[in-house]
């Protein structure tokens, strides 16, 4: 368990595969509730490669001094993320 919000990552292997691999992150918010923002890939065990870009809203709370995630928003796709920053920009323009 991370102990600091800049420690908390996605990144996950198993049997010495990275299956979830980290790109980028951005950390929206921090404190007793922070909110981290991650650009990844999963490998696809059958084509034997990375999926294309994938992105993550997740939310820890921190207990103990450590971060537990508490709940996540995972976008699918680069469609998806253009039509979720096209409504954010028009509704911050408001």
């Amino acid at each position: 368990m991370a102990s600091t919000v800049e420690e908390l990552t996605i990144n996950y292997s198993e049997d010495g595969i990275d299956v979830v691999k980290e790109l980028d992150k951005v950390v929206l918010s921090k404190g007793a509730w922070s909110t981290v923002m991650f650009r990844y890939q999963e490998w696809n065990r059958s084509k034997g490669e990375y999926s294309p870009d994938k992105y993550s809203i997740r939310r820890y709370q921190k207990r103990n001094g450590e971060y537990l995630p508490k709940s996540k928003f995972n976008i699918s796709s680069k469609a998806q993320a253009e039509s979720i920053i096209e409504a954010l920009k028009k509704w911050t323009a408001e």
